[in-house]
């Protein structure tokens, strides 16, 4: 039996995997995983004392009794268990990934799944080298069908991830502005999400194409994709459907053989429509009625301040501060400029990994927030704050600056728009609203 054979059986007696000391649960697997500023090595100890039943390592000084579980690598090992485990799932297994939407068009596709399988989809956004891994082994024997999100910021990292969800099914959401500093420019970007396609062809797998996106649809053809399932607007599709309304909640038709049906979901922005109508056409693709569906998507809230309409005591506030990139922020100012509201306001702040294109594409979203009409626009961060004699709107370097600023001139009756990249971490500027 090989080593990481061994290390499932453990896995199979508990399928629990931790990796951080403060979640430990009893009877878990501990992976020592290394970062820039920590060794988790140095916490085996601990985690076995708190209750895991093994502790998988990568340094022999700390094997301080047999249930350490030393290995050449503790991340390739998550990484080759999470593979074995995958193999011995026979279910379908739909890969996610895009510039702008996974998270939320994964939450909508496990919410209607929902309604006929017991469904699995990534927490979180554990979508990278570990997460996806993690994701993977979370996946017990009773789920039906799973969504797995896949996030990348540089070439052949869908590639790996596929390696490990190992998807039957796919679907790219759109093709962005995003991550343009590690995927070199938005053809990098391109290649790069491509690698969905490029594993589902090896594999005779499915994808689900929207029809009206140029670039996915140029990218299916090149990766000579020849199991496809059509959704849009227009068009021979599976799916076509129509927006009715987004101010503040969607509202939208869809068709199926030329049947149509009426359905709401509690997301704000239009461009949510093709997030939804995403759900719509994998749901029917896996067999689920038409009143499922419906009642999948209405029973969705959003709770990961994306694209989260929320109340205040003063304003209605869009939380949509989990990340931005131009083209999401192009979106979300669009979204705003055309809901109905006596005061609106844009709260942004900067947006990261953009290499050499930062500068242009802040002056071009601040240049797009300026004509925008909005009652006022705060623009916060480092690369916005360098273009405060350019535009008019008010310019902070930090969130704690304008914090301060909200606070002394509170903003109320209005609809506001916050978002910015992670980093900026503009939910601190929630309670001021």
């Amino acid at each position: 039996m090989s080593q990481i054979e061994t290390i499932y059986q453990h896995y199979l007696s508990n399928p629990v995997v931790c990796t951080d000391t403060r979640s430990i649960s009893a009877g878990c697997l501990f992976f020592a995983l290394k970062g820039e500023n920590f060794d988790a090595n140095t916490f085996a100890g601990e985690a076995l004392k708190q209750g895991a039943a093994f502790a998988v390592i990568d340094n022999a000084n700390y094997r301080i009794n047999d249930k350490c579980l030393l290995v050449d690598d503790v991340l390739t090992t998550l990484q080759d268990l999470a593979r074995y485990h995958r193999t011995q799932l026979h279910i379908p297994v739909i890969g996610l990934t895009g510039s702008n939407g996974k998270t939320t068009t994964k939450e909508l596709i496990n919410a209607v799944l929902a309604e006929k399988y017991n469904s699995f989809a990534t927490k979180g956004n554990l979508n990278n080298h570990i997460g996806v891994p993690l994701s993977i082994l979370s996946i017990s024997a009773d789920t039906e069908i799973a969504v797995i999100e896949m996030g990348a910021n540089h070439q052949k990292e869908i590639e790996f991830l596929c390696t490990i969800a190992q998807p039957t099914h796919g679907m790219i959401t759109n093709i962005g502005m995003a991550h343009l500093d590690g995927f070199g420019g938005f053809e990098g970007v391109k290649k790069g999400k491509a690698e969905l396609f490029a594993y589902l062809k090896k594999t005779q797998g499915i994808a689900f194409v929207n029809r009206d996106n140029a670039y996915i649809m140029e990218m299916s053809t090149v990766a000579g994709l020849t199991s496809l399932v059509y959704y849009g607007k227009e068009g021979e599709n599976t799916i076509s459907g129509h927006l009715v309304k987004s101010d503040p909640l969607i509202e939208l038709t869809w068709k199926k053989q030329n049947e149509d049906f009426n359905a709401k979901a509690n997301l704000t922005g239009a461009y949510n429509f093709e997030n939804i109508l995403a759900a719509i056409c994998i749901a029917t693709f896996f067999e689920l009625s038409p009143d499922q569906i419906n009642k999948g998507l209405a029973g969705y809230y959003p709770n990961n301040n994306r694209s989260q309409l929320t109340k205040t005591a003063t304003n209605t506030v869009i939380c949509d501060f989990y990340n931005a990139n131009p083209s999401s922020m192009t979106a979300a100012l669009a979204n705003i400029s055309i809901l109905e509201a006596k005061n609106k306001v844009a709260i942004i702040g900067d947006m990261f990994e953009l290499g050499p294109e930062t500068e242009k594409q802040h002056h071009e979203i601040a240049a797009l927030a300026e004509k925008s009409g909005l009652h006022t626009v705060i623009l916060i961060g480092k690369h916005f704050y360098l273009l405060k004699d350019q535009f008019s709107g008010l310019f902070f370097s930090t969130p704690k600056e304008a914090e301060a600023w909200l606070k002394e001139n509170p903003i109320t009756n209005s609809l506001v728009l916050l978002k910015g990249s992670r980093g900026m971490a503009l939910e601190q500027l929630l309670p001021t609203l």
